[in-house]
C-alpha cells in the first residue's frame, strides 16, 4: 500500500462515527448491510450516514452493491489488510514476532526490578 493511500485511509477512520460505521461493516462480513440497518445500529440520521459512507469509500474501505432495491454496503477487507500490511510490515525489526511480541508485549520493568538482585 502506497503512503498516500494509507494516510487517506487513516485519516478516514479517525473519526468517531467512520470508525464506528466501518467496524458495524466488518462486523457484519461480505455480506454487508443496507443503509438503513447501518443507519439504525449507528444510531444515526440517513444524512449523517450518507456522508461517512462517502468518505469512506473515497478512502476505498467501502463498497456497494446494488441487491434488487436495496444498496448493501460492505467493508473492503482487501484494503483493511493492506491498511493492516503496512503498519506491521517492519514489526520487530524483521525478526520473527513469536518469540519477541511477548516480550514486546510485556509491561515495563522499573529500575528497582532491573537492578534488584
Amino acid at each position: 500500500m502506497e503512503t498516500k493511500a494509507v494516510l487517506l485511509t487513516l485519516a478516514a477512520l479517525a473519526q468517531d462515527t467512520r470508525l464506528r460505521v466501518f467496524r458495524i461493516l466488518v462486523q457484519a462480513g461480505p455480506e454487508g448491510l443496507t443503509a438503513g440497518r447501518i443507519a439504525e445500529l449507528a444510531a444515526l440520521s440517513p444524512s449523517s450516514l450518507s456522508f461517512h459512507l462517502k468518505e469512506l469509500a473515497h478512502a476505498d474501505l467501502v463498497e456497494s452493491r446494488q441487491e434488487g432495491r436495496f444498496v448493501i454496503y460492505t467493508a473492503r477487507f482487501s484494503t483493511m489488510n493492506g491498511l493492516i500490511g503496512y503498519l506491521t510490515d517492519n514489526c520487530c525489526g524483521g525478526n520473527p514476532c513469536d518469540s519477541l511480541a511477548a516480550s514486546c508485549a510485556a509491561p515495563a520493568m522499573s529500575h528497582a526490578e532491573r537492578v534488584s538482585p
